[in-house]
């Protein structure tokens, strides 16, 4: 096998949540350029831009709309189309992140967290994994965090959900491995995304942050796309219950 089929989702498509912006669209793109059809999921119905680039890449591209502050209603919304398409790989990305110091945050902004970044991460882990067992082959690339390994400060929810994301990763590989299906994870370093906006807008943090990166430089969404492709390819066959670690150095320090 050369290197080029052994990289290539050529005939495997990807359902993708969180495909709009950020790392959800870098690696949609990505696994696209790879050639992967698509299935993107948005909260919205704003993906025409995403799509368009998918779509240029000469893949299938289909795109549902799901509220993931409600797993099991985004479950009901996507079950049709999961029976529908064929789903090879899917990639939990969506996520929300809120700050504020643990003292003042309100239950109600603590489930919101949990909910779209752990609970709709099994919901559709749950729906999409019983096929792919049945089949006996598919693949599941959970983003988790830094913080799956850190505790951050003023973002307990998140740090919370994302350590959960890393047990559920190693938890449902060691489930459904022998049944041909690798889920491993993608942890992400400071990367320029919506979600760290309020850092990279504080010039003190941003430049302690910065600092402290070996690689001298935040992260681009397109930093992580390698590792999906890897991760999605024959080329990962014998990598399960992995956090794959993209962080321009951040963890050796």
């Amino acid at each position: 096998m050369t290197s080029t089929e052994l990289f290539s989702l050529s005939g495997r498509t990807a359902l993708v949540t969180g495909a709009r912006t950020g790392i959800g669209r870098a690696v949609a793109l990505g696994l696209a350029a790879a050639g992967a059809d698509l299935v993107l999921l948005g909260h919205h119905d704003d993906l025409d831009e995403v799509t368009a680039e998918a779509g240029a890449h000469g893949g299938r591209v289909h795109r549902v709309v799901a509220d993931l502050t409600d797993p099991s209603g985004a479950r009901e919304v996507l079950e049709p189309v999961v029976a529908e398409h064929h789903i090879d790989i899917l990639v939990n990305n969506a996520g929300i992140i809120h700050r504020e110091p643990a003292t003042e945050v309100g239950l109600d902004d603590w489930s919101r967290v949990l909910g779209i970044n752990t609970d709709s991460v099994f919901a559709l882990s749950q729906l999409v994994g019983r096929r792919m067992v049945e089949r006996g082959d598919g693949r599941i690339i959970n983003i988790a965090s830094l913080l799956s390994f850190q505790g951050g400060k003023g973002v307990a929810g998140y740090a919370a959900s994302k350590h959960a994301v890393a047990g559920l990763t190693r938890a449902l590989a060691n489930e459904w491995g022998p049944h041909g299906v690798r889920v491993n994870a993608i942890a992400p370093g400071y990367i320029t995304t919506d979600n760290t906006a309020p850092l990279r807008d504080d010039p003190t943090r941003e430049a302690e942050i910065r600092s402290r990166i070996p690689a001298g430089r935040w992260g681009e969404p397109e930093d992580l796309v390698g590792a999906a492709v890897f991760l999605s390819s024959r080329a990962a066959n014998y990598i399960n219950g992995h956090v794959l670690v993209v962080d321009g150095g951040w963890m050796s320090r």
